[in-house]
């Protein structure tokens, strides 16, 4: 182990982030916080923050095949599921290999403009279509490989990871899948026609979104929440699953940490 990059929510992890840095430097492992630039080699990450900070690092080192490490700040903590009182025995098991790690699917979506890529990210939770402004309805035609699904007029789009079921798309009527399933959630928001439904698709089919000719207000494609792409009538969204998957270190196994997420966050008895 020798170099280690940390992601850092600022409002939330300052002054962690320079305690566990310190404690680092003395094992003789280097670290930085990352601020934008370009990354080089890393052995691995820590998220410190919450689940949001998690899907921040997962799309910026999603090309590295990287595991990541994250440490819970926040209030959700579906992804992030490590206690912060916790850090040193989870970096001590990571050191020793007595880690546990949950595979998480990502996604990759394209905007393609003509015979041009306007844009391409990763994501871990979702890849949303939708009007840019409030209360106006999309117009979108989907396709599953050769196969059609038909058009869709509805406030947007969501196409879920199994991770990302259990945000935007579980409020928008979607199925929670367990997350280290392998399939993909095309979910309706507020479909004009009530028999729009959610679909599960295997992981390997891909999906294309076209923004209808007709569409005349704004609409947007938005990457976990987070990176935000203007979209224009005709364009397409490529969705297909991405090449690397998320590495996310869990204490108790992926399954455990995911459902007491669930009974605590759902209110489940």
């Amino acid at each position: 182990m020798k170099k280690i990059l940390l992601f850092v929510n600022p409002l939330k992890a300052a002054g962690l982030a320079r305690e566990i840095a310190r404690e680092l430097e003395k094992q003789g492992v280097e670290t930085s916080v990352f601020a934008g630039e370009k990354i080089g080699a890393v052995d691995a990450a820590v998220s410190l923050g919450g689940d949001g900070t998690v899907l921040f690092a997962a799309r910026t080192v999603s090309q590295l095949k990287v595991p990541i490490l994250p440490i819970n700040l926040g209030t959700l903590g579906f992804i992030a599921t490590i206690p912060p009182d916790e850090w040193r025995t989870v970096l001590d098991d990571f050191f020793n290999d007595r880690i546990v790690f949950s595979r998480r699917l990502m996604l990759d979506a394209r905007v393609q403009r003509g015979t041009a890529t306007v844009f391409q990210s990763p994501c871990l939770n979702d890849a949303i279509i939708s009007a840019s402004t409030v209360a106006k309805m999309i117009r979108l035609n989907v396709r599953v490989g050769n196969a059609s699904l038909g058009s869709y007029r509805s406030d947007g789009l969501i196409a879920a990871t199994p991770t990302g079921s259990t945000a935007y798309s579980v409020s928008a009527g979607g199925p929670i899948l367990d997350p280290e399933m392998e399939a993909v959630v095309v979910n309706p928001i507020c479909p004009f026609t009530l028999s729009n439904r959610p679909i599960v698709l295997p992981s390997d089919d891909e999906i294309v979104i076209e923004v209808e000719r007709e569409q005349r207000s704004g609409a947007s494609l938005t990457m976990d929440g987070q990176t935000t792409e203007t979209l224009q009538a005709d364009d397409r969204v490529v969705v297909r699953r991405a090449k690397e998957d998320a590495l996310l270190a869990c204490q108790d196994g992926a399954k455990s940490a995911f459902y007491s997420a669930l009974r605590t966050k759902l209110a489940w008895k």
